[in-house]
């Protein structure tokens, strides 16, 4: 989504934009942090369910073991005007042990299936508990609209 101009919106309105983005977004960047190596930042796809974002990635990535080591993480959609912020929890599923919804539904966005490779992939799920949105300095106050994981507005 590209905008241009400052105008404020409101909690609700910055929801509901946030929400769309997230449904329609293919690309989200995750920085997981490992407390011997440091920080890591890479974008990966994700889908959205409706209450957390699903994102695969190989089983022996720097993102899988970080977060095995410290599953606190912020995800961020790659526009650097409309700005969305999700803070979480990540979790770790094996291909086996994944949902099939939730699988089919990231293979269904993509038109690929990790669980068809040869190589084992991990599907790394975030439920949000802290959500910042905004477009420009003008909407920094108040950024938050979703906050211990409750949407607020």
């Amino acid at each position: 989504m590209q905008v241009t101009g400052n105008v404020h919106r409101g909690v609700p309105e910055r929801r509901r934009d946030t929400l769309e983005r997230l449904a329609a977004e293919r690309d989200i960047w995750v920085s997981t942090a490992h407390p011997d190596h440091g920080p890591h930042q890479v974008p990966l796809w994700f889908s959205w369910d409706g209450r957390a974002v699903w994102m695969s990635t190989g089983t022996t990535s720097a993102t899988v073991r970080n977060v095995r080591q410290e599953p606190r993480v912020r995800l961020a959609l790659p526009d650097t005007f409309d700005v969305v912020l999700l803070q979480g929890e990540a979790e770790c599923f094996p291909e086996q042990d994944v949902p099939e919804d939730a699988a089919d539904a990231f293979a269904d966005k993509f038109a690929w299936d990790p669980r068809t490779e040869d190589a084992p992939f991990v599907y790394v799920r975030v439920e949000p508990r802290t959500v910042r949105a905004w477009r420009g300095e003008p909407e920094l106050r108040g950024s938050v609209i979703m906050r211990d994981g409750v949407w607020l507005g």
